[in-house]
């Protein structure tokens, strides 16, 4: 297995289920069966099927917790329903969740930090590509120490030869680096010469400490090829380390407008005003690793953690990062000027990282096509679908919030000047859809483009992902969502597919993650797609677990219920299979066809290790089937059920202070507290609603409640501190419930 193969295995394992559980200090043990307490899903007639839902739960559920920023928009909900008490884990749930959210850093101009694990790619961004991957970056490591390695890293450290010191002295190599003695204002430490590229270099990053030095303002000088002067008019400043502790600086070099073409050598002004000492453990260069979709998951992600707890401080402290994260894809990304998000990072183009000659040899392009999300191999970019789709159901949820905050004024939530008014919000994420499905829809296809490169050109392959995400988020219109679940059904084939019809559901649990063989759009490391085969690496024809939620939730809004409920079986029916087998790595254990990526093996089907989002599938029941949907004063319910279900209850709902059961039938449906408060909730309901009467424990009617009038915003306001429930009959099931 090449390097690039480990990359893209090992990249997102950040833990694995086992029967000890850690995930960033929350720790479960993983029992055989779940808890007693643990959420039931009921529908008579299909008990074995529902327990099957329940045990795929369980064995993600414990994995839900916090992981890297681009799960913020697919775990919390997941995560913080549950009203589990054994072992104590809804209480851990949400204290991590809240503790990771607040904890995510926002730099100074609104980007949120990705948080994967250690490398020496960029700190705030994905955790490779880094400089020695490619052919025209820089670096010396004097030391690796707490350097995470070794696939993270190069091999070899570096000796002092060929650098030179003005008004500084060699202190030698250390354990943690080269010992600079400075002994007078200005020192200069001067790198050897190497020809590198500012293409390549778009970024540098300092590992250093320093002790002294008084007053500093450091900065970069550099010459090129033609010029061999260190001058003024080529210098950068940045910040100064901490005192006594190892700073990683990262040095945004391409703000410099004369940082152009080739570069022939560096230098280190320490702009020091004394004598000190300086530890240099390594500078080297980065390329640009951000992701452009992680303000849009934390937006989402601080949303759903406040409108499942209620937590209110956690709104006043986070409220004003959210909209910040905002304000910088407005900005930073134009997509308040263009109606979609546009990436023009260096590397970041859209762009293939290599192309074929007309002879058929490869070219490659150190540096070009680096990812932007989850897909990390794919070089989405420059006019980025994916990310102007999570941005549109990023503005709206944005707006949402806004909306319960002014008909909320008890809350105390502070607006100031970076609050948004939530109808301007709302117009412009009509606009982005509106522009969205003009720019990227491809008419020959009838699906959407993954990005509109830099050159103009279109790249579609067929990606399941992401025309799901666009019908679940409401992005795609309603032509185009009825056009995208007709081909991904197998009602209509796409000409030049390589899955086509039936073939697109080949691993039965989800659909392929794309649907047309792609060896030619990828990140330049990976510039040999064709070694491996089809349906081996899953963003080529191989599929992951977890978004089997999106391919459910799109077919209940547009093909409905029964629809959605015959693919789930397929789906319960496959897991039925693997349990027999003992689990995942029993049942793709080389026996038959399908090889699981995880755990530092590549492969192209992702279900455990970690695909944490795997968890995302059983909450059809709640999001789908149910159709609850959190508020922060209440929740929606809008139930749809297939034909064959007569009723459907769930249980060990955790809504903010409230535990809650539901139970509907085909004329009425039932909800449950088995907690008080003297905080009134705010229902939306189906408009059919006639009648609501106060049950007992028994669901015996205690008598009849008058039925508020709807609010402005649709919503009907109950009390439930007196009885136990509330039961709502209906004229009718609502539209789309048989």
């Amino acid at each position: 297995m090449n390097l690039t193969q480990n990359i893209s295995s090992y990249v997102r394992r950040l833990g694995a289920i086992g029967v000890a559980l850690v995930m960033g200090g929350l720790s479960f043990t993983l029992c055989a069966a779940p808890p007693a307490d643990f959420p039931r899903f009921e529908v008579p007639g299909q008990e074995a099927a529902m327990n099957q839902l329940r045990e795929l739960f369980w064995l993600h559920y414990p994995d839900a917790g916090p992981k890297a920023t681009l799960w913020d928009e697919w775990l919390p909900g997941a995560a913080l329903w549950p009203a589990v008490q054994t072992g104590e884990h809804a209480e851990k749930m949400r204290r991590h969740w809240g503790e990771t959210l607040s904890a995510r850093i926002v730099d100074p101009e609104g980007y949120v930090a990705t948080h994967q694990h250690a490398s020496i790619a960029h700190q705030l961004g994905w955790p490779f590509p880094f400089w020695n991957q490619g052919r025209r970056g820089c670096g010396w490591h004097f030391s690796f120490h707490n350097t995470v390695g070794p696939n993270w890293r190069p091999h070899d450290l570096v000796k002092t030869d060929g650098w030179t010191l003005a008004g500084a002295a060699d202190g030698g190599l250390k354990e943690d680096g080269w010992r600079i003695e400075v002994n007078r204002a200005g020192a200069l430490i001067t790198a050897p010469p190497w020809r590198c590229h500012t293409y390549e270099v778009p970024f540098l990053q300092l590992r250093w400490n320093a002790t002294g030095l008084g007053a500093s303002q450091p900065f970069i000088e550099w010459t090129t090829p033609a010029a061999t002067n260190f001058t003024r008019e080529r210098r950068f400043y940045f910040n100064p380390a901490t005192a006594n502790a190892m700073t990683y600086t990262m040095i945004p070099m391409y703000r410099h407008p004369q940082w152009t073409g080739e570069v022939a050598q560096l230098r280190i002004g320490l702009g020091n005003a004394a004598p000190g000492g300086v530890t240099l453990q390594a500078f080297f260069s980065q390329y640009d690793t951000r992701q452009n979709i992680n303000g849009q998951n934390f937006v989402r992600g601080c949303a759903k953690y406040f409108w499942w707890t209620g937590d209110l401080n956690f709104l006043r402290a986070n409220l004003p990062r959210m909209r910040q994260a905002i304000r910088y894809l407005m900005t930073e990304h134009q997509a308040l000027e263009r109606k979609v998000v546009f990436t023009d990072w260096v590397g970041h183009e859209g762009r293939s990282g290599f192309k074929r000659s007309p002879a058929g040899e490869k070219v490659i392009f150190t540096g070009q096509g680096i990812g932007n999300n989850y897909w990390d191999l794919l070089p989405f970019g420059w006019l980025d679908c994916y990310a102007t789709v999570q941005y549109y159901d990023a503005v709206r949820t944005l707006a949402r919030l806004e909306r319960e905050l002014l008909a909320h004024p008890e809350w105390n939530i502070p607006r100031g000047v970076l609050a948004f008014d939530p109808g301007m919000l709302e117009r412009h994420a009509a606009d982005v859809k509106a522009t969205g499905n003009r720019l990227f829809w491809n008419n020959k296809t009838q699906r959407f483009n993954a990005c509109i490169d830099a050159d103009g050109n279109p790249h579609e392959y067929g990606y399941t992902f992401l025309n799901l995400e666009a019908v679940y988020y409401d992005f795609a219109t309603p032509a185009h969502a009825q056009t995208i679940l007709q081909w991904i059904n197998g009602d209509r084939l796409v000409a030049g597919d390589t899955a086509q019809g039936a073939d697109i559901y080949h691993w039965r649990f989800a659909p392929r993650a794309s649907t047309k063989r792609n060896l030619d759009w990828y990140f330049w490391a990976w510039h040999d797609p064709e070694s491996i085969a089809w349906g081996d690496q899953v963003q080529d024809g191989g599929a992951v677990l977890g978004f089997s939620y999106h391919d459910l939730m799109a077919r209940l809004k547009v093909l409905g219920p029964d629809n959605a409920w015959q693919r789930l079986r397929e789906i319960i029916r496959w897991f039925d299979d693997v349990q027999a087998a003992g689990g995942y790595r029993q049942y793709y254990d080389g026996r038959r066809e399908g090889k699981l990526q995880g755990g530092g093996t590549a492969g192209g089907l992702g279900m455990d290790q970690e695909f944490f989002e795997s968890v995302l599938v059983p909450q059809v029941m709640l999001d789908g089937f149910l159709g609850f949907a959190p508020r922060g004063d209440g929740f929606q319910l809008t139930p749809r059920l297939p034909a064959d279900w007569p009723e459907l209850s769930v249980d060990r709902v955790r809504f903010q202070n409230h535990t809650l059961r539901f139970h509907v039938r085909r004329d009425t449906m039932d909800v449950f507290t088995e907690t008080t408060s003297d905080e009134p909730l705010r229902l939306w309901l189906p408009a059919t609603i006639t009648q609501v009467h106060r049950l007992d424990a028994d669901a015996a009617v205690l008598g009849t409640v008058p039925l508020p009038a709807p609010d402005g915003e649709g919503a009907r306001q109950f009390d439930f501190a007196e009885g136990a429930g509330l039961r709502f009959e209906w004229t009718a099931l609502p539209p789309g419930g048989s």
